[in-house]
Order: C-alpha cells, then sequence, then structure tokens
C-alpha cells in the first residue's frame, strides 16, 4: 500500500518531536503550535445561570408594570440557549418569539439592537437584514468583566430600557450591556 508523502512528512515530524530531538522546537518556532504554548488553550468564562435569567424575566417584568406597560421577555445565554421567557398578561401573541427574535440578534452582534438597527437604517452594515436577525430595537447583551454572558430581549419600544433596568437590579452595576 502506498503512503501519501505528506503523511511520510507527518510522520518523520513526529518521530522527531517524540524522540525528544534537540532541534524538535526548532520545527515549531514561529509556527502556531509555538503561539499555543505562549497562550493559554482554555479560559475561563461566566456563564448566566438559570437563576439569574429568572431574576433578570423578574425585574424586568416589574419594571414594566411599574411603568404601566405589558411586554414578553426572552433571556439566553452565552451560546444562544434560552433560558427564561416570559409573557404578562396581554401582551399580544407575537410578543414571545419578538422577544426571543431580538434577544438572538443582541447576542449575535455583541450589541444593543437598537444600534443594529441604526447601522441597517443608515445602510452602514446590511448583514443583519440577510442573517435571519431581527434588529429591532428591544434587546442587550449582559455583559460581565468584558464577557457576553447572556443577552436579554423584550417585545417593547421600552424594551432596551426594562432590560437595562433588570440587568441594573440583578446584577447590581457590575454588569453592562455594551459588548464591543
Amino acid at each position: 500500500m502506498r503512503t501519501p508523502a505528506g503523511l511520510v512528512g507527518l510522520s518523520v515530524l513526529l518521530a522527531t518531536v517524540f524522540a525528544g530531538a534537540p532541534d524538535a522546537r526548532q520545527l515549531f518556532k514561529g509556527s502556531d503550535v509555538s503561539l499555543a504554548r505562549e497562550t493559554s488553550l482554555t479560559r475561563d468564562i461566566k456563564i448566566l445561570s438559570s437563576a439569574g435569567a429568572r431574576a433578570l424575566t423578574d425585574a424586568c417584568a416589574g419594571w414594566a408594570a411599574n411603568n404601566k406597560l405589558v411586554v414578553a421577555i426572552a433571556v439566553l445565554d452565552w451560546g444562544g440557549n434560552l433560558l427564561d421567557s416570559h409573557a404578562m398578561e396581554g401582551a399580544a401573541a407575537n410578543a414571545i418569539d419578538t422577544a426571543l427574535l431580538k434577544a438572538k440578534s443582541a447576542l449575535r452582534w455583541r450589541r444593543p439592537t437598537s444600534i443594529t438597527n441604526q447601522m441597517v437604517r443608515s445602510g452602514e452594515n446590511l448583514a443583519p437584514t440577510f442573517m435571519d436577525d431581527f434588529p429591532q430595537p428591544g434587546a442587550l447583551p449582559v455583559v460581565l468583566n468584558g464577557q457576553v454572558i447572556g443577552a436579554m430581549g423584550v417585545s417593547s419600544a421600552d424594551g432596551e430600557k426594562c432590560a437595562q433596568a433588570a440587568i441594573d437590579t440583578v446584577f447590581k452595576g457590575q454588569a453592562t450591556s455594551q459588548g464591543r
């Protein structure tokens, strides 16, 4: 059976590395492997818990009730998984879908959807219009220590105010809504 030349070269290279040859490091000098040795191959991340998502939902619903608004709320974790959702009594039939789409857009673009909306309207960035996003105002990323840990979408014209009030209440000023 014939072995491809590239595979033979790889075999020789691996044999040299595993044999501990003194020049094995020189083979990788300047390559991605040497960079990987200089940087961490993993990182610690914070994630939004189910309890945190419920607290955000409750805080937002409380803010909405105090401001005489009827909203639906969707909270996602950093990977886009739905952690919590809630539609207040009287919310429109499409409200929870709208909140979820807004939250997904805020998470993907790591910015408030009102900013993405402005970028689309000005023609600066039209990508959200053909990437199945919903760049309508009403959602914020949840950012803790510079890491996006989730997103919150609210089906209301004042959705970002509601989400920001919830983030401020739950995280007591430790989290922001600016991911960029």
